[in-house]
């Protein structure tokens, strides 16, 4: 057999060469098709569900079951997954108008913390579990606000959320929603409320601030006359201590001039029985002692009649004595008679 040398192609028909370039192309052509179908196949096999979120897994349209995060494989074409947030989601509403109980008009929104606890029923009890929350809580408002006055609305915000939660909870438990809390944003009453408010809220400050004066002036009072009470039981006090110490001085000094006195009758009465007294000498001592008594200023002495002989009797007596004592001429015949 001879070597073939130069191009081999060359030497072939041409329309064999033709049919080999399409026969190239149909194949490249399907194996692009194959590949993307592979692709296709892989993409629809494999999902990755983040953290945060569950997998409701329908096969041929039915509920199959509820995947948690991570690698799911699925049948392709057979197999349809829809995820679902399980977060807490805050939902803030926005402003809308309510009655309150007292006919007062106000605009009120709040904030709803709902959690989706069960994916099979968010998907399947509802349409839309979001828009369902979001209107059922703006129904929820105007129920709950309708049963209370303005005062308790713009007071008992507790009250209101619990009331709110407690409204909501029966509904949404059916779609595997829960409310974890509600929170009341913003609560505007009318501008001539809020007017009337501020002029009572003044009056009130007033009125305080009065009731504040008096019970200060009335505790100063109190105070003023608890110290006139104290000064005045003080200086009671101090009187009677500075009158029992002025008697009790009294006291010694009456007994210090009892006890001289004493002392003073003892030592001239020793003395008289000491010389041996006269009735004469004894009426010349009462004598002198009377004396003494009249001579003082604030004394009234006070003499009977009968006694008045007496007197004389002694004074010429007493006359006699002292002649006698001296040596006058007389003196022998006083003391004679």
């Amino acid at each position: 057999m001879p070597a073939i040398t130069g191009n081999p192609v060359a030497g072939l028909p041409a329309g064999l060469l033709a049919t080999s370039s399409g026969d190239g192309f149909v194949l490249a052509i399907v194996l692009l098709v194959i590949a993307l179908l592979v692709v296709i196949v892989l993409a629809r096999s494999v999902r990755v569900i983040q953290q945060g979120y569950n997998g409701v897994l329908k096969r041929l349209g039915q509920f199959h079951s509820v995947k948690q995060p991570g690698i799911v494989f699925l049948l392709p074409f057979f197999d349809q997954l829809d995820r679902v947030d399980v977060r807490e989601v805050p939902r803030t509403g926005d402003r809308q108008d309510v009655i309150s109980r007292d006919n007062v008009s106000m605009m009120v929104s709040a904030t709803i913390f709902s959690q989706v606890i069960d994916a099979k029923a968010a998907l399947f009890s509802v349409s839309n579990y979001e828009v369902a929350v979001f209107q059922l809580a703006r129904t929820a408002l105007r129920a709950v606000f309708g049963g209370l006055t303005l005062d308790e609305a713009l007071s008992e915000r507790e009250r209101i959320n619990a009331e709110l939660q407690q409204h909501m909870d029966p509904v949404t438990e059916k779609w595997g929603v829960r409310i974890n809390r509600i929170e009341i944003v913003d609560i505007v009453p009318p501008t001539q409320v809020l007017q009337a408010m501020s002029m009572q809220k003044e009056a009130e400050q007033h009125k305080r601030a009065a009731i504040l004066t008096s019970e200060g002036q009335k505790q100063a009072a109190i105070n003023e006359a608890e110290g006139r009470k104290q000064a005045a039981i003080l200086a009671a006090e101090g009187e009677k201590e500075a009158a029992v110490l002025r008697a009790d001085g009294e006291k010694t000094a009456l007994v210090r001039q009892a006890e001289g006195r004493a002392e003073a009758i003892g030592t001239v009465y020793s003395a008289i029985l000491e010389k041996d007294p006269t009735p004469e000498l004894l009426a010349v001592l009462q004598l002198e002692t009377l004396g003494k008594v009249a001579d003082s200023p604030n004394a009234k002495l006070v003499v009977p009649y009968e006694a008045a002989g007496l007197l004389g009797a002694a004074q010429v007596l007493r006359d006699a004595l002292g002649r006698a004592d001296a040596g006058l001429p007389g003196a022998g015949r006083t003391s004679s008679g």
